[in-house]
């Protein structure tokens, strides 16, 4: 059984409504829309893949294990409708916060894994976010494993305030512990991956893969624009300018990321057990 019929129910995959292209408008059957790696067949478009989705495409069948399924998110700071945003979000996307993490293999290889979904809330950052991603770091550290991370992101979640800033701070110090092991982190950015994740664990990949066209930045075009007064050329936040620049390592075609992970994964295990 796959992880989208373990989470769906078979009846329940074959009844998901098509997927509409944000670019074309194409309608796409929701069983193909999968098989074809969540890109429009009609255009090609990168279209977003929720956590599920890119579970069953990236790790080996029955591999994967959650862990702090149950964490979710309060209101720290007495946000007003806070809580009714998180319910709300929590109904729209099945999940009770915007990252799922776990272990799992990876065309054999272990290793700790954490996917970012941006049907809920954006994907943004907010104290439950960072603590699940750390106790990720922490657990891999600990079982010397690697991590390898799926990130998109709308930044850091305004109704936390200072709270969500400083994962930050966090999950990039559980990020420098589990390097200083020996270990290696794979972060794979999708569209969008943008605010105090960029700024963080976002850039801290030992190997930093993009999807192409992925819109990847920190401010926003036009803020960054006001504040140094000069105009930014075209493309500026986009994959492959990034790799043009020296930010990221390399940009990979959704549909063989799984395998370039995998080679990656290797190439450590193989080196860790030579060393």
């Amino acid at each position: 059984m796959s992880i989208l019929e373990g989470i769906f129910g078979n009846r329940a995959v074959e009844q998901q409504p098509p997927r509409v292209c944000k670019k074309c408008g194409a309608e796409i059957p929701y069983k193909e829309y999968v098989a074809h790696h969540c890109i429009c067949t009609a255009c090609g478009t990168y279209l977003r893949m929720r956590a599920a989705e890119r579970l069953d495409e990236t790790v080996d069948a029955g591999s994967f294990q959650e862990i702090d399924k149950k964490l979710r998110g309060k209101n720290p700071i007495g946000f007003p409708d806070y809580q009714a945003k998180l319910d709300k979000a929590e109904k729209a996307s099945g999940l009770n916060e915007g990252v799922v993490c776990g272990t799992a293999k990876i065309g054999g290889n272990d290793c700790g894994l954490f996917i970012m979904d941006s049907a809920f809330m954006m994907g943004s950052m907010g104290t439950a976010v960072g603590e699940k991603i750390t106790r990720l770091f922490e657990k891999a550290t600990a079982q010397d494993l690697p991590v390898v991370g799926f990130i998109t992101s709308g930044g850091a979640r305004m109704q936390e305030g200072i709270f969500s800033l400083m994962q930050m701070a966090k999950v990039s110090g559980a990020v420098k512990r589990h390097s200083e092991s020996g270990n290696l982190y794979i972060a794979v950015l999708t569209d969008p991956t943008t605010g105090g994740i960029t700024a963080s664990f976002a850039m801290q990949g030992d190997v930093i893969i993009a999807e192409p066209k992925a819109l990847i930045g920190f401010a926003g075009q036009r803020v960054i624009e006001q504040t140094t007064g000069e105009k930014l050329p075209a493309g500026f936040q986009r994959a492959e300018f990034l790799l043009e620049h020296g930010f990221i390592d390399m940009i990979e075609e959704r549909p063989r990321i799984p395998y370039t992970l995998a080679k990656l994964l290797s190439l450590h295990r193989r080196a860790a057990d030579r060393a």
